[in-house]
């Protein structure tokens, strides 16, 4: 019952760093997002560290340090693939192969359920699909490209599931401060060599003559510039970019608290649970987005998202029986 509803609220709150990190990167380029929500997650874990405690020992740092590797290339296939879309395919396609991936490994590894368990599982599985599928009219096929960028990003959110549950169970905040530092450090490099590309150009279209620099960036839309630009914001003026800069800023931050916080429910359920029921559990968290997305915007919710709302809370529950 209680790995139930560690992992169940550990969707949730991922899925609500998702809704602040969607609203973030509305104002800022995906990546300096990402790279600002590591760096303040990283920031807490330091602090809570001391209270909360862990050894560091030779397999936390290996498996906490190569999780937040995976993390990064997780993060930047998922992105791109969701930029590509169609969103309501790739979506529920990269869920489902993050909880199948370490579901997997931890039945092969030995993991025993009831009968009752593994039909919740495949109940949970479908109810992933449905939370995450979003009907749009007219909406074209997925690209070969884009549905190898979604099998691969869940591949990697699989594995950093996997890498978590290869620490030992005295490591404590270790692995977690490990993958931070380390995902941190990734996306940084890559906002430094982006905003190094984004300068070159810019300095090769005024060598041209163009007049086609905004505030924004070099490109003719504000899509075009935060794709290029890792600071870009949108081509307003003075005083509203910086609002909006530090808007996005601070979303991004808290973005970074509440993704540790639904880290932290992760990494007790794996120490409490199996990791077959955990993973299956975290895929849904497209729930908690989809939910902040109709109480804050007012976004409304599909009909079937509701059904996959439904069944989950089913599985939940036959899990917690099994």
């Amino acid at each position: 019952m209680l790995t139930a509803l560690v992992g169940l609220a550990g969707a949730l709150i991922y899925g609500s760093a998702d809704f602040l990190g969607g609203l973030a990167a509305k104002r800022l380029s995906s990546v300096l997002v990402t790279a600002v929500a590591a760096s303040s997650g990283l920031l807490v874990l330091l602090v809570a560290l001391p209270f909360v405690g862990g050894v560091w020992s030779p397999d936390a740092v290996l498996w906490g340090a190569l999780s937040g590797v995976t993390g990064a290339i997780a993060i930047s296939l998922l992105y791109a693939c969701l930029a590509i879309g169609p969103m309501s395919i790739l979506s529920p396609l990269t869920a489902v192969v993050s909880a199948v991936v370490p579901m997997t490994a931890g039945l092969v590894g030995g993991e025993r359920l009831a009968p009752v368990g593994y039909a919740a599982l495949g109940l949970a599985l479908v109810a992933v699909v449905l939370v995450g599928f979003v009907p749009e009219k007219g909406a074209v096929r997925p690209t070969t490209l884009g549905v190898l960028m979604a099998i691969g990003s869940g591949v990697m959110i699989g594995a950093f599931l996997i890498l978590i549950d290869l620490t030992p169970d005295d490591s404590g905040l270790v692995p977690l401060v490990l993958n931070r530092a380390v995902n941190a450090a990734i996306m940084f490099s890559i906002v430094g060599v982006l905003a190094v590309v984004a300068a070159r150009r810019r300095r090769v279209l005024a060598g041209a003559g163009g007049t086609g620099v905004a505030v924004a960036g070099f490109g003719a839309t504000d899509a075009t510039a935060r794709a290029t630009d890792p600071a870009a914001v949108p081509a307003h003026t003075g005083r509203r970019s910086r609002s909006t800069l530090t808007i996005g800023l601070t979303l991004a931050a808290v973005c970074g608290l509440v993704d540790v916080a639904a880290n932290f429910l992760l990494l007790i359920g794996i120490r409490i649970g199996d990791l077959s029921v955990i993973s299956v559990l975290t895929a849904m968290y497209p729930a908690g987005t989809i939910l902040l997305a109709a109480v804050v915007l007012r976004e409304r919710i599909a009909p079937v998202q509701w059904v996959g709302l439904g069944l989950a809370l089913a599985a939940a529950a036959m899990l917690a029986l099994a």
